[in-house]
């Protein structure tokens, strides 16, 4: 009986310690998705302001050059 006590106490103070260890892997996990979010927001902002400084989507390099006199 001592022995299979000792062996559920030892299987208890495992899964403590594998509990502890997956809690500080998603901690780490959410702080770089959070990061990320973060640089999505930023990429967003940056996109939709090169959009609008381009105006009507046309870059110039998809226009034709001056001299083709249009």
């Amino acid at each position: 009986m001592e022995d299979r006590l000792e062996r559920l106490e030892s299987e208890l103070a495992m899964q403590d310690r594998s509990l502890e260890k997956l809690n500080d892997v998603i901690y780490s996990q959410q702080k770089q998705i959070d990061a990320m979010e973060e640089q999505i927001e930023a990429l967003i902002t940056v996109v939709r302001e090169l959009k609008d400084s381009v105006g009507s989507g046309v870059l110039p390099r998809d226009e034709p050059p001056p001299h083709y006199g249009r």
